[in-house]
């Protein structure tokens, strides 16, 4: 080809691609189109254009023409330090290979050897600064003498290649940087941002500002942006204030209640700052202001909390205190304290407040109290009894505390607290009581024995009088019961085994007493125990365990009756008795106490069956 011609034909592709580059937008395309280009314009039909990742000291084969589609936009090799493509960056200039089989220079990517490349040229690609991008690479498939001309025309080509790239890359980063902004901007739905012109009226009402105060953009944009305040604060000038101490200092504060549309008010937190060009003209405000109406109630909220919890643990008589989990250090500490410890609150709460604590606590009881935290600490509930010494008058008391987690939202012990009560008075009260009752228990078993004594001088120990002597023993023992289980109740088990075992050694397998622990009043043990007492004896005489022949079970459950009360259900069934003739017909006192005297006394059901083989008594006492 002559030289005028392939120099108007170059000219022409960095005209067209001069025209290209000021048309597109789209770096691989131009980039794609400049390597099709210079192609043609040296005649190979072959280039490509190689950009460095710095950090992963790899070349990225960008765009390229005449290559397998798995060649452009993928294949990545690194930058070597005896490649032809590092050679060429480091030199900074045109690197030519006229046959790469003869080079000793570099070595050649072994890619290009497979795909036939024989000859090449690598020149440099520099953003403007110097940066380098990376390289235009011209390849041949046979050797191939690169002229002076096409090392000039390649470097011309690489020059205006290198601000082209720039410029985009800088579009692609700020149209990148722009996106993630709007992005940013209209995703912050709890911050209000808004643009006003120089005098306040609103230019730019993005989406934060219209989820905060309810006005859409239309109807925003043009109005003053006092309509966001209220309407005491526009009446005292808030509004200009805010706008004047902008303008003058740069940045005011906007930190107040403001007004939405539908008339609700939103407290805001944030600032109102003058947007001036270079030259100090001021363009108009930016205002931007978080919606913290929540976090305010809330913090209003847990003061109210935080103050109602002070002023009961103020008035509280009971000492109420709370430590941190993790340090078992006291954060409150109620001023019940110092009545019920006898030292002052800011001597405990100095230093380690747990040894502190410790220190007031009985050594006997120590370990114990201590250990009582450390349960709280793992998430138990635990209550206890401790004494304590005071320092004041050195008394030791008695402590009674309840100690209880306090857990965060994800369910750990972020705290543990307690409520402590001094009992020692009750305890003393509680102790003499129990002495008073065992006293009056004992008295009233000794007045029980006179009496029987009585009358055994009296009417004689046989007849009559046996019987009156063996009713006074049965509710003797049943004093007995109740004084051993707290005076006020018995248990029905109990009542059952003390009286059978008071009139007989027959056990297991022929007498079965079971059932539930089931407590009864004074006032029904009485009347129970005796009607327990005459089916015993009667047994004894006549029945079950007359001679050992015959089997007896005793048991009771807990059960409702037909207005849904609890009451108890006890059943005694004798077997394999042969009973005296005439047995049958008996109705003696016995019969009648249980028959008559707990139906009228205790509102019981009962039902007496003297059957062939034994007495079936079924007793339902309600429940008091």
């Amino acid at each position: 080809m002559p030289d005028l011609e392939r120099m108007m034909k170059r000219q022409q592709v960095l005209a067209d691609f001069g025209a290209l580059a000021n048309r597109s937008q789209d770096l691989d395309n131009i980039l794609a189109e400049a390597c099709r280009l210079v192609g043609e314009a040296l005649g190979t039909g072959r280039a490509k254009i190689l950009e460095i990742l710095h950090a992963e000291r790899q070349l990225l084969v960008r765009a390229g023409v005449g290559w397998d589609p798995g060649i452009a936009g993928k294949l990545r090799m690194p930058m070597e330090e005896h490649s032809s493509e590092t050679f060429a960056i480091e030199a900074a200039e045109p690197v030519v290979s006229q046959d790469i089989a003869k080079e000793d220079r570099f070595e050649v990517p072994p890619f290009m050897k497979e795909a036939g490349v024989v000859a090449l040229v690598n020149v440099p690609v520099f953003r403007p600064g110097g940066q380098p991008f990376g390289l235009l690479q011209v390849d041949a498939t046979e050797p191939r003498d690169f002229g002076e001309d096409d090392i000039q025309f390649l470097r011309t080509y690489a020059n205006i290649l290198g601000p082209v790239i720039d410029r985009l890359l800088v579009v692609s980063t700020l149209r990148s940087t722009e996106e993630r902004f709007r992005l940013t901007v209209e995703s912050a739905l709890d911050y209000a941002i808004l643009l006003s012109d120089p005098q306040d009226r609103i230019t730019d009402w993005l989406p934060g500002a219209e989820a905060v105060f309810g006005w859409t953009a239309e109807e925003a944009v043009g109005q003053p942006a006092a309509i966001t305040f209220t309407p005491e604060d526009r009446e005292s000038g808030q509004d200009r204030w805010e706008t004047e101490t902008a303008r003058k200092e740069g940045v005011a504060p906007n930190v107040r209640w403001h007004i939405r549309k539908d008339g609700r008010r939103v407290f805001i937190e944030g600032s109102t700052r003058a947007l001036r060009d270079p030259d100090g003209t001021l363009l108009g405000f930016l205002k931007i202001g978080q919606d913290v109406t929540e976090r305010r109630e809330a913090a209003e909220r847990l003061r109210e909390s935080e103050e109602r919890f002070r002023q009961f643990g103020e008035a509280s008589s009971d000492l109420i205190w709370v430590r941190d989990a993790e340090t078992l250090q006291i954060e409150y500490l109620s001023p019940a304290f110092e009545a019920i410890y006898g030292e002052s609150r800011e001597t405990v709460l100095s230093g380690d407040t747990l040894q502190r604590w410790a220190d007031l606590i009985h050594p006997d009881d120590q370990k114990r109290a201590l250990s009582m935290i450390h349960q709280v600490r793992a998430g138990e509930r635990v209550m206890n009894a401790f004494r304590i010494v005071r320092p004041s008058d050195g008394e030791t008391r008695w402590i009674e505390n309840t100690d209880f987690p306090l857990l965060d939202d994800a369910g750990r012990v972020q705290r543990v607290a307690g409520i402590a009560k001094d009992v020692t008075e009750a305890r003393m009260s509680a102790a003499r009581l129990e002495v008073l009752v065992h006293e009056l228990q004992h008295r009233s078993r000794n007045l029980l024995g006179v009496i029987t004594s009585v009358a055994s001088k009296t009417l004689g120990d046989e007849g009559a009088s046996s019987g009156f002597q063996a009713r006074l023993q049965a509710l003797s023992r049943a004093q007995g019961l109740l004084s051993r289980f707290g005076s006020d109740t018995a248990e029905v088990g109990a009542l059952v085994r003390a009286e059978l075992e008071a009139h007989t050694e027959v056990g297991m397998p022929k007498v079965v007493v079971s059932g539930p622990k089931v407590l009864l009043t004074a006032r029904q043990v009485q009347n129970f125990s005796l009607a327990l007492h005459e089916l015993t004896t009667n047994a004894v005489k006549y029945g079950a365990l007359r001679d050992g022949t015959g089997q007896l079970s005793v048991t009771w459950t807990v059960d409702r009756d037909e207005k849904d009360q609890r009451r108890l259900t006890l059943d005694w069934i004798e077997s394999g008795v042969d009973l005296p003739s005439g047995t049958a017909v008996r109705r003696g006192y016995g019969r009648h106490l249980i028959e008559r005297a707990l139906s009228y006394a205790l509102r019981a059901r009962t039902e007496f069956v003297l059957g062939e083989d034994g007495v079936r008594c079924r007793i339902q006492l309600p429940f008091e």
